[in-house]
């Protein structure tokens, strides 16, 4: 793999607060402590349940129909539409539910939508379109890595005062989504920190692999792993508890983030106190350590860090969601609305907001395929955003419908919702309404580095307890509490689902998948027989996840919180307790409790990084043979 620094694309992404050459510089100021260095943060493959796949009928009417595995219906049909020549009217996109798409299905799937579509058009028959695994993994992209190079200054009491951070992005083969994700990685930064002095750097690299692309948390993880890197750093160079320097930054009500946006109702500090108590912190810190004391060879380790994931698109055009609801004369409700389910529950949230507003059960409602022909110009679903989009869109068309019915039922309180129908049918009221809904007071200028860049704010912490076999660097997660706050929930279930399976494709960013290719760009891990993504067996053995009680969010849909990205970034509690463990082992022998641990932390980098006579020996051998590796790291 060919990766250049020196030559990125034309647009990268800066954001700056405060100013952090003066705080660096400033003779006696505050900065007692200064951290440098770097660490990388590796490519994750989607691994959908599904993978990518196109169904395209040529019509009479139309140039082409396409059903197709898409999160954004809509610019798979202006793609189609400009590669055949022909008006977006001609063109209809369909989608019923994805096997899974994490972002990977964004905007990737133009590399068989279009041609599909093509086929179809010129040969007048339907054609089909379904990659294998392999062909899937070497296609469509990844996560992008990176390569987090960092200066932290604090103060003696552990306040961060200055961040100085620069993310080299390997974008692959063309610019895709990359110059958003730099967006979103300079903005989140700071991780859940207040650092009043920042400036944060994205660079987007050009490479001989496939373009990466969007994945859950869409820069974010990255830059949260390259802010906890440097905070492990400080903490071991100044001797006390990486989450004693945690507990002293995190944000606070009122805190202003470097954007520019003020928090408000910040729940970060009750998430952390609370998962403090539920993870039994101090009680299982002490228990570590004594299983430390007595074991050379294997070792534990625990960390407690916390998460704000900012919600809304950065692009302010795409903060927007439509939807048609009909009403039959038999009392039944049919909804079509912008929004791809894939897994996440979305259709089922919508139908819960159609149930509520009109007052019938959820067994009257139905939704209906995604498609363009009937909601046009929708937004991607994507950026954990999608109930709060279309679900007020839903909102806003059956309160519509509920408003024309309302003197038909005032005059008739004894009629049922069935009878009620049929009247207002024979009354010739419109029964079929659409709905908008635009997200307000959001909108970030990239070229500043200042606005209001999200709606509102969801929070998190999560503390996890591992295992490391020191001989080997193999580990198991024993223990993992999580604490969120989604707000007033609209479906508790569905929400700790996505929390829990958001925190295992976290899990495997941070210590298990790794995305091997060879100097020349081929793939070398095309399968689940080369690329390890989590299983049964890698599920924390005690796994607990709880809402914030008594939290709301005036800001969205029924105070409800998006949550199907945040989560992922606790997974980072994982990466902190190996560490910890690590920093148990190295202690042991006397050396440096800190070494950078490159994402994925797999076996082999925990194992030389658990430092000992037999690793010195490998050394050794290793820099007289003067190998060099076999794969390229990403």
């Amino acid at each position: 793999m060919t990766w250049s620094r020196q030559t990125p694309y034309p647009r990268g992404q800066t954001l700056t607060c405060g100013d952090v050459e003066e705080a660096f510089s400033r003779e006696g100021g505050d900065v007692r402590v200064v951290v440098e260095g770097e660490v990388h943060v590796e490519a994750q493959e989607h691994f959908y349940l599904e993978t990518h796949g196109t169904i395209a009928f040529p019509t009479e009417d139309l140039a082409v129909e396409v059903v197709s595995s898409t999160q954004n219906p809509t610019f798979m049909q202006t793609a189609i539409a400009e590669s055949l020549g022909v008006s977006k009217n001609k063109v209809k996109c369909r989608a019923r539910r994805l096997g899974g798409g994490f972002g990977g299905k964004e905007s990737r799937c133009a590399l068989h939508v279009l041609p599909t579509a093509i086929a179809a058009n010129k040969h007048q028959r339907p054609v089909r379109c379904v990659l294998e695994r392999q062909e899937d993994m070497m296609m469509t992209g990844t996560r992008h890595p990176f390569l987090g190079k960092y200066k932290m200054g604090l103060d003696g009491r552990g306040k961060i005062v200055a961040y100085d951070v620069q993310y080299y992005m390997n974008a692959g083969s063309s610019v895709d989504l990359s110059q958003l994700v730099a967006v979103k990685a300079v903005l989140e930064a700071e991780s859940c920190y207040h650092i009043p002095n920042l400036r944060a750097r994205a660079y987007l690299c050009r490479t001989n692999i496939p373009s990466c692309t969007a994945f859950r948390g869409f820069g974010t993880p990255q830059a949260v792993i390259v802010m906890e890197t440097a905070l492990l750093q400080a903490a071991r160079q100044m001797g006390v508890a990486p989450e004693q320097l945690r507990d002293v930054n995190l944000y606070a009500d009122g805190d202003v983030i470097p954007s520019g946006l003020p928090l408000t109702q910040c729940t970060l500090r009750r998430c952390w106190d609370d998962v403090m108590v539920q993870g039994k912190f101090t009680q299982r810190r002490k228990e570590v350590d004594q299983f430390n004391s007595e074991n050379r060879w294997r070792k534990r380790g625990i960390a407690v860090t916390a998460v704000e994931y900012g919600l809304s698109y950065s692009e302010d055009f795409l903060n927007q969601g439509a939807a048609l609801v009909n009403i039959y004369t038999d009392g039944t409700v049919l909804i079509s609305h912008g929004g791809v389910e894939m897994g996440q529950g979305l259709h089922t949230k919508v139908m819960q907001v159609a149930s509520q507003v009109l007052n019938i059960p959820l067994s009257k409602i139905h939704v209906d395929d995604t498609s363009t022909g009937v909601v046009p110009n929708t937004s991607p679903t994507s950026a954990s955003v999608g109930s709060d989009l279309f679900g007020a869109a839903v909102m806003d068309a059956c309160s519509t419908l509920m408003k024309r019915l309302k003197p038909i039922q005032d005059g008739n309180p004894q009629y049922s919702w069935e009878q009620l129908v049929v009247a207002a049918y024979l009354d010739r009221v419109p029964l079929s309404a659409t709905g908008f809904y635009k997200v307000t007071d959001v909108g970030y200028n990239t070229e500043t580095g200042q606005g209001q860049a999200f709606k509102y704010m969801t929070y998190g912490a999560a503390c996890s307890v591992v295992e490391v076999d020191c001989l080997t660097g193999d580990h198991h997660v024993l223990s993992t509490d999580i604490v969120m706050d989604v707000g007033k929930s609209l479906n508790p279930a569905i929400d700790i689902g996505q929390i829990e399976g958001a925190f295992m494709q976290g899990y495997g960013l941070v210590a298990l998948e790794q995305y091997k290719v060879q100097g020349d760009g081929t793939l070398l891990t095309r399968g689940p027989g080369s690329y390890k993504i989590p299983s049964v067996g890698n599920i924390p053995r005690s796994f607990n996840v709880s809402l914030l009680t008594e939290s709301g969010n005036p800001k969205a849909l029924y105070s409800s919180k998006g949550v199907g990205e945040p989560p992922l970034l606790l997974a980072v509690s994982v990466l902190g307790a190996i560490h910890d463990a690590v920093r148990a082992a190295r202690t042991d022998e006397g050396l440096n409790p800190f070494v950078p641990l490159n994402t994925p932390a797999t076996p082999a980098r925990v194992r030389m990084a658990c430092c000992d006579r037999f690793t010195r020996l490998y050394e050794g051998e290793e820099k007289k043979s003067n190998r060099r590796p076999w794969f390229v790291d990403l």
